[in-house]
């Protein structure tokens, strides 16, 4: 069964092998790669392995990869929602040439009122760098609060990073 989600001018669906060129657009720039665990570079092939490893996680019910659309066609970005017990983390990315229309704050209430429905999730955690203030305003207008929680720590790409957890409550 294919996800779509539909709300706020959007078309959430899933990826598929013929987005490929559009990911590379979208995905294969300095700020993606600077903010998100995304390959770098983000080619064809890393854009074609990402589409299978989003397939698997949905067939396998680990995880919820999807383009952001308007049209239900052309991607414009993604969010992603990772389930884990009573916790769901979320994330998103937007391509450059897309951003300030608001997408990833859309895409990201979209997919929240979904998990809040099939998942049972009740708290959802983003995890942001310090740094990273777009992605923390993303964040503050979907409702999500800073919590007090100690920085979580991860390797990403050969750099250890600390993120933020920024909380939300169903």
């Amino acid at each position: 069964m294919t996800l779509v989600l539909r709300g706020d001018g959007l078309v959430l669906r899933e990826w598929t092998d013929a987005d490929v060129p559009a990911m590379v657009r979208l995905f294969d720039e300095p700020s993606i790669d600077e903010w998100t665990p995304l390959e770098a570079p983000f080619d064809v092939d890393a854009a074609t392995r990402y589409v299978a490893r989003a397939r698997a996680l949905g067939a396998g019910g680990a995880g919820v990869q999807l383009a952001i659309t308007t049209d239900g066609v052309t991607p414009l970005g993604e969010v992603l929602l990772f389930p884990r017990e009573e916790t769901a983390e979320l994330g998103y990315a937007v391509g450059l040439d897309h951003r300030g229309a608001r997408l990833a704050a859309r895409g990201l209430r979209l997919l929240l009122a979904h998990a809040g429905e099939v998942h049972g999730s009740r708290r959802f955690v983003l995890r942001i760098a310090p740094g990273n203030v777009a992605s923390q305003r993303v964040a503050t207008a979907c409702g999500f609060r800073l919590t007090g929680e100690p920085l979580v720590r991860r390797d990403l790409k050969g750099r250890r990073t600390e993120l933020a957890t920024w909380e939300y409550r169903a």
